[in-house]
């Protein structure tokens, strides 16, 4: 059966929601807008594999929304029949339209925000810290390295991209809905990481040291700057060391994940 606007359920799928218009399928759309996000605190989860990670990490989830037609691997479909929450079918246009591109997984989730904070985190032996960060691609491979060297958490300082963004997500590969995320200012995390005596690691094409001439000590946080400019001279001197990858063709820096890969493998 088809619906143009969809009937509300509570739990369970009513009829296959084939109208653009229809109130959840709107607000599941307008998840992809940083407004919209801050202004609900919900954002959208896409594809069967992070939708099953928003599952199983134990994260509030207001509803799920798939494509029948679209979910055809048995992981998909026990992932569907697993879920008690709220549910519902749509066409394969309108999940289209909701992913904004063509051919989609098939199912998102729109979920509950969660963010922890800096009192939150009991003890720390290593983990990452960006200062306004601009790219979302970045900031979700950032979180999903840190995951796989065994790192604790990772600190947005001064704003930037929203940690929330759906390319963040997607690039974290999952990590972040496991991975506490703290979003604060500077000045407040670098009194932090004093009270714990964390070594704050910060990197600059302009440092003395060579990354591969140095080694932390427990605990400790490496620092990046934003892809376009960098740590200010204030935020180096707040560093207890600063280290430069060097440059030997005519590029002048790295992308910031890659950076980030590098110096995290090397240290963890």
């Amino acid at each position: 059966a088809h619906c143009e606007g969809g009937k509300a359920t509570g739990t369970g799928v009513g009829m296959l929601i084939s109208s653009r218009s229809n109130p959840l399928v709107r607000q599941a759309r307008s998840l992809r807008l940083r407004k919209a996000r801050a202004e609900t605190g919900l954002f959208l989860v896409e594809g069967v594999h992070h939708v099953g990670e928003v599952i199983e990490a134990g994260w509030h989830i207001e509803a799920l929304l798939y494509a029948p037609e679209s979910l055809t691997s048995k992981f998909a479909q026990d992932l569907v029949s697993r879920f008690s929450g709220r549910m519902e079918q749509v066409s394969v246009e309108v999940m289209e339209w909701i992913a904004g591109k063509e051919n989609p997984q098939g199912i998102v989730a729109i979920v509950r925000q969660n963010h922890s904070r800096m009192v939150d985190v009991a003890g720390i032996r290593f983990g990452a810290a960006l200062v306004s960060p601009q790219d979302p691609g970045n900031l979700g491979t950032i979180l999903r390295t840190l995951d796989a060297v065994g790192g604790d958490c990772l600190f947005v300082l001064n704003g930037g991209v929203d940690p929330y963004h759906p390319t963040a997500i997607r690039a974290s590969m999952g990590a972040s809905l496991w991975k506490p995320l703290i979003e604060t200012t500077f000045e407040e995390f670098d009194d932090w990481r004093r009270e714990r005596r964390c070594q704050l690691i910060g990197t600059s094409a302009h440092a003395d040291f060579d990354f591969r001439d140095f080694q932390p000590r427990q605990p400790w946080i490496l620092l990046f700057g934003s892809e376009q400019k960098g740590l200010t001279p204030d935020q180096l001197r707040a560093c207890d060391v600063a280290l430069k990858l060097p440059m030997r063709g005519r590029t002048s820096s790295l992308n910031l994940a890659v950076a980030a890969g590098i110096l995290l493998y090397r240290f963890a």
